[in-house]
């Protein structure tokens, strides 16, 4: 019989909202260190710091934004989606009561906030993915917040303006133009997430896939993986810094996917996260969780 994770789900919305992954706040503290002592970005970044270590201690959301949540749920063959996705909704609802999450939910429309992060079909994101029956469960959670959201952007090669064509090289005229655009509006140090190729709804998707994966993992596709480190290192020159306060840090990684696309269009989509990269997951093993 299936369980009933709702409480499991709850300590995974807790974890994602208020402890930040290892990883990123290793890469903040590394970071701060190459900043010039005394200057606004080392300023800034030390103040991030202190932010992620209250919220942990406190049990305290990490932004008062606390994100759209997006949900990646590989079930083994067997489970019931409905069943997961009623589970996923009622812990939303329950994270928020108890402050873990912001009532952040208001329909378009209408400009009703639901008051407990209920909404439609899409909010919260569920994505779903069938995998072996032997597998076990795992729900990843990335809460991305609006800020970084909006200056997200999605380009369509070749651009002329841009001087960028169809290759590699002009997609890193067009992820370092986003980064550009973006100054310091989306919560610098920021993240990268890019798609190359699919078709404008794939495209996206698959820029916030990328941001699941470790900070400084490369792709295993040595072209791409050179690309990534030269983005990360170019965007770093920029001076544009923490929070756009000017330094050495503006990007803290870049990770991109190579999709197939249609011969008539060449997509390059880019989903900037804030320094506030909130991403967790949680594994369900013969009735055993475990969050990493």
């Amino acid at each position: 019989m299936q369980p009933d994770l709702t409480q499991n789900i709850l300590e995974l919305v807790r974890l994602t909202a208020t402890n930040l992954p290892p990883d990123v706040e290793e890469k903040l503290r590394t970071s701060l260190a190459q900043e010039e002592a005394g200057s606004a970005a080392a300023g800034a970044l030390d103040t991030i710091i202190q932010n992620v270590e209250m919220a942990r201690a406190n049990s305290t959301p990490i932004c008062q934004d606390t994100g759209t949540p997006l949900f990646y749920v590989h079930y083994p063959e067997g489970w019931s989606t409905r069943a997961l996705r009623a589970q996923i909704q009622a812990a939303v609802g329950q994270a928020t009561k108890k402050s873990y999450l912001r009532p952040n939910s208001v329909n378009a429309v209408s400009g009703k906030n639901t008051g407990d992060n209920s909404g439609d079909e899409h909010y919260p994101t569920i994505h779903f993915e069938e995998v072996d029956e032997n597998q076990p469960l795992a729900i990843e959670l990335m809460l991305k917040g609006g800020g970084c959201e909006n200056v997200g952007a999605q380009y369509k090669l070749p651009d002329n303006k841009l001087g960028a064509g169809r290759d590699l090289e002009g997609v890193r005229k067009v992820v370092l133009d986003a980064v550009f655009q973006a100054q310091g509006k989306g919560c610098a140090p920021g993240s990268l997430g890019v798609s190359i190729g699919g078709d404008r709804g794939s495209s996206f998707l698959a820029s916030k896939e990328a941001l699941l994966g470790q900070m400084d993992e490369a792709s295993p596709d040595p072209e791409i993986a050179v690309l990534e480190k030269q983005i990360t290192e170019q965007a770093n020159q920029m001076g544009i810094g923490p929070m756009g306060f000017g330094g050495k840090t503006t990007v803290l990684d870049t990770k991109i996917k190579g999709l197939h696309r249609l011969p008539a269009s060449y997509f390059v989509s880019v989903s900037y996260m804030c320094w506030a990269y909130r991403r967790r997951k949680m594994i369900v093993t013969d009735g055993q969780v475990a969050y990493s």
